[in-house]
Parts: C-alpha cells; sequence; structure tokens
C-alpha cells in the first residue's frame, strides 16, 4: 500500500491492513496460476465477505461495513494490485448490489442483501446486449407481465461472473418504451449460460452470454418501480465507473511496483538499469500517472461520499485511470525488455488486463461523451 495514503479513521486504517493481508497471504500467491488455469477462484469472495469486505460501502444492518465510498475503492485498489479477477470481480458484484440497496424496499432488503453482502451469494451486472452496449437504452429483452410475475426472454452478452453468479441485477424492457430492474436468482428455470468467451486477459474471470428463454420472475424481485430501470442503470454505473478505476490504478500501481523492483536488481554496464537517466524518466512518468489517477479516483468518492454530483467526475476517473493502466502497464513490459514479454514475469498478464478496463462500464470513447456533455450544461 502507497504509505502516503491518508485514512481519516482507525477503522479504516485497520481495513487496508486487513486487505493488504489477505491480497499478499491469501490472494498474491495463487494468481498467475489461476489464470492460467482460466480458474475462477470462487471461495476467494466468500473469505472477503468473512471478512467483512465484500459489503463495505452498504448499510451496516443488512450486514454491510458502512465505510465511505473512498475507503472501499481503496481495499479495492489493493485487492486488485494482487489479483484483476477478484478486483473486478469484487466491483461488479458491489455494482450488482446497488440498486436493491438504493432503490429496493426495506423488506426486499432486509431478505435479500445480508447472504449478497456476506458472501453467501455472488453477483453479475446484467445489462449489455450485442446490440445494446454503450446504447443501453436499445435493449430487447423482454419481461412479459403474467399474473403476478414476469417472463423474461432475451440474451444478454459480456456478462462477468455468467454462469457461476448466483443472482443477475437485469435490465429489461417491460414495454417499448420502459426499461425495469429485476434481481433474477441464478438457478431460475429458463435461464442459461452460453460457453465463457475466449479473452485476452482476465482469464480467470468467466464473461459469458446469458440466455433467457421464458424464465420467470416473481413480482417481487422487480427493483423499484416499473419503468425506472434505465436510470437506476445508468445510477449505479456511476459508482461502478469508480471501481473500475480504483481497479486500473491497482493494477498500475502493481507494474509501477514490478518495474520498479526489476530495475534496480538488473544490472547492465556495471550498473543498476534504474541508474540510467532514460529509464529513470520512464519510470518518473509511470508513477505520475499512477498519483494522478489515484487523485482522480478519490477525488471523485469524496464528492459521492459528500452527497455532491459526481457523474463527470466518475467519468473523468475512468477514463484517466484506465488509460494510465494501459500506459503504465506497457511501459513496464518495455522495462524488463525481453524478460517482459516471457510469462515468467506477470508484466505481460498485467498489460493484457489493462486493455478491458477501457471498455468496461462504458468505454472511454463513451466516458469522452458524458464528460462533453456535462460541460456543454454548464
Amino acid at each position: 500500500m502507497p504509505a502516503h495514503r491518508l485514512l481519516t479513521t482507525t477503522e479504516a486504517t485497520d481495513l487496508l491492513a486487513l486487505t493488504r493481508e489477505i491480497a499478499r497471504d491469501e490472494i498474491a500467491p495463487t494468481t498467475a496460476e489461476h489464470e492460467a488455469a482460466e480458474h475462477f477462484p470462487r471461495d476467494t469472495f466468500r473469505l472477503l465477505g468473512k471478512s467483512g469486505l465484500l459489503g463495505l460501502p452498504y448499510a451496516e444492518e443488512h450486514g454491510g461495513g458502512a465505510q465511505p465510498y473512498e475507503v472501499y475503492l481503496q481495499v479495492l485498489e489493493e485487492l486488485s494490485s494482487a489479483s484483476m479477477t477478484v478486483g473486478v470481480g469484487l466491483s461488479v458484484h458491489t455494482m450488482s448490489c446497488f440498486p436493491l440497496a438504493h432503490f429496493g424496499t426495506d423488506e426486499q432488503r432486509a431478505r435479500l442483501l445480508p447472504d449478497m453482502l456476506g458472501g453467501d451469494t455472488l453477483g453479475a451486472y446484467a445489462l449489455s446486449e450485442a446490440h445494446a452496449g454503450s446504447d443501453a437504452a436499445a435493449l430487447r429483452t423482454r419481461a412479459e407481465r403474467t399474473g403476478d410475475g414476469y417472463t423474461v426472454t432475451g440474451t444478454k452478452c459480456w456478462i462477468t461472473h455468467g454462469g457461476v453468479a448466483d443472482f443477475y441485477t437485469l435490465m429489461a424492457r417491460t414495454s417499448d418504451d420502459d426499461i425495469s430492474c429485476f434481481l433474477v436468482d441464478g438457478a431460475t428455470e429458463g435461464l442459461s449460460a452460453g460457453p465463457p468467451e475466449h479473452k485476452m486477459g482476465l482469464t480467470g474471470s468467466p464473461t459469458t452470454e446469458l440466455h433467457f428463454d421464458g424464465a420467470p420472475v416473481a413480482g417481487d424481485r422487480l427493483i423499484g418501480a416499473e419503468g425506472s430501470g434505465l436510470k437506476i442503470a445508468l445510477t449505479a454505473l456511476n459508482s461502478g465507473r469508480l471501481g473500475i478505476a480504483a481497479c486500473a490504478v491497482g493494477l498500475a500501481q502493481a507494474a509501477l511496483d514490478l518495474a520498479v523492483d526489476y530495475a534496480r536488481q538488473r544490472h547492465q554496464f556495471g550498473q543498476p538499469i534504474i541508474t540510467f537517466q532514460g529509464l529513470e524518466f520512464l519510470l518518473a512518468d509511470m508513477a505520475a500517472a499512477v498519483h494522478s489517477a489515484r487523485a482522480t479516483y478519490l477525488d471523485a468518492a469524496r464528492r459521492r461520499d459528500a452527497g455532491m454530483s459526481f457523474g463527470q467526475e466518475a467519468s473523468v476517473a475512468k477514463l484517466v485511470a484506465t488509460d494510465a493502466a494501459m500506459k503504465v502497464t506497457t511501459d513496464a513490459v518495455q522495462v524488463l525488455g525481453g524478460a517482459g514479454y516471457t510469462r515468467d514475469f506477470p508484466a505481460e498478464r498485467y498489460m493484457r488486463e489493462a486493455k478491458v478496463l477501457q471498455i468496461f462500464e462504458g468505454t472511454n470513447q463513451i466516458q469522452r461523451m458524458v464528460i462533453g456533455r456535462h460541460l456543454a450544461q454548464v
């Protein structure tokens, strides 16, 4: 954990210390093995739940940690530095809980949130479709009224935790004009996952299509009012973008640490290569990018914690942090030279994992559109 982080409470300091210990001792030692084997570390999420780290930004009465988003994101960064599959998985799970926590009824929260925040159930966020990625309003999956419930038909795509999630936060069309939000049990009849996508990175995290073939969903699994699904989805994405920004910073920090350590140990022409100005400046730029990216997500998180508008700042953080992660991981491979291009070191994996961060939760081109539209409103 970078020594300059400023934590305002003893509880927050203890949480970060616990997270660092779990990341170092329980997650990092098996990450390369799990990624190479395309193995999803489901037990790690149960461990995070038992450790109190799976529901940090949510209310204590439902099993959450009641922590500021600023603290949660730093926990997420720490975990991501050890495993992007775990970091991104936690971010996705947290976003999947968001609609229920913020738009569900008291009865729904009391009944469903404790298992979700305690690690007994793992979530996924089912919004994207083949023809409705960045254009979320164009989704075609339908939820038709059938008595006291709904029947869902359609296909979602690019679903993180597809096939392994215990519940799916689903956005589906309830009329030609309305999109609604549902919490769907993973074992629902008529719900199935396609085969995992063959990805260049995050190979330990399954990403699949999700098929709804007349899947029945009880009426009490509607979250919020009918027709409020798009608003709920976009609100959740603002917070989810901060999660991806924190993941990106964790990955970039890991790449920077690896590059610095290697440059200190690698000798050429009788001295450590870190003493050569060309490399020294490259590492300095990498460090500046990591520090700058961290500052953007912390700024947005503090605005969120203060109850201020933070949509533009979330897009800035996601854009800056993920672009930084792509640049820093690429430069880390360069610092290691030929060794960085081999799988003997994690630099090449970091570089492969960084790319998808520029696509998650709205591509960086979409973030630029969001930022530009905010500016146009001023």
